[in-house]
């Protein structure tokens, strides 16, 4: 296979981003509960998740390596590209925290994002796949059976195939919670940023990527606090439910 892999003469990165969030919003008008948020406010929801996502993704690629962002402060090309999945996840978070204040929506909205963020993030890695050395999202060099050579001849850890698998069976594990409807409103969200946090935190050790951080990179360092909300926001619930069994 020689990479990148274009489709239809088309660039994998272009068409495989552009398809995921056509795709994720498709998804999301679809499976979404109709009768926990009317249509009209629900459209703000994706519209602050979609600002705070651009927003984050962008924060936080500009902390993969501060020494060169500060280097290139100026320099307009450098400070618009480049993204990260995980600073869109928390900055997209902001955004619908944000948007919900604003439009005075108080319950819970993050059940109804699960599988369209999962599917979404599964075709982007597709395409971040297929698009090869250019990336940047593959893994270091390994001698396991999955190597993959992006075609310099050195076969490395495809991170991104590894991401799409752990997707699909974190929703599988999730929807058999929901169908055995245990825990309260919003916890398959918590529990898809939880695990999907504790993925990053884990896979980017074998990325070949700046670590300026002691032993962290950038992804590292914002799933450490990611993971720490969602932890205290998961047990903040236990205890009021604790709480209300035992009133």
């Amino acid at each position: 296979m020689n990479f990148p892999v274009y489709i239809f003469g088309i660039h994998p990165h272009l068409l495989l981003e552009a398809l995921a969030y056509f795709i994720g919003f498709r998804v999301y008008l679809y499976t979404r509960n109709k009768e926990r948020i009317p249509i009209d406010k629900a459209l703000w929801v994706v519209v602050g998740a979609t600002l705070g996502a651009a927003l984050g993704s962008k924060l936080l690629y500009w902390f993969e390596d501060p020494e060169k962002t500060l280097e290139n402060w100026n320099n307009l090309i450098y400070l618009i590209e480049g993204k990260t999945i995980v600073g869109g996840l928390l900055g997209g978070l902001i955004g619908v925290e944000t948007a919900k204040k604003l439009i005075g929506w108080t319950r819970s909205t993050g059940d109804d994002f699960v599988l369209p963020l999962a599917v979404g993030m599964m075709i982007g890695r597709i395409g971040c796949f297929l698009t090869g050395l250019d990336d940047h999202t593959y893994g270091v060099a390994t001698t396991w059976f999955t190597g993959v050579d992006f075609g310099d001849g050195i076969k490395r850890h495809p991170t991104q195939l590894y991401e799409i698998f752990f997707l699909l069976v974190l929703i599988i594990v999730l929807y058999q919670i929901k169908r055995k409807q245990v825990g309260w409103e919003g916890l398959l969200f918590q529990l898809f940023m939880l695990s999907y946090l504790w993925f990053r935190l884990m896979i980017d050790f074998i990325k070949p990527t700046p670590h300026p951080y002691w032993i962290l990179n950038n992804i590292q360092l914002a799933s450490l606090l990611g993971i720490a909300y969602y932890l205290w926001l998961i047990n903040k619930k236990q205890t009021e439910r604790r709480r209300e069994v035992h009133a």
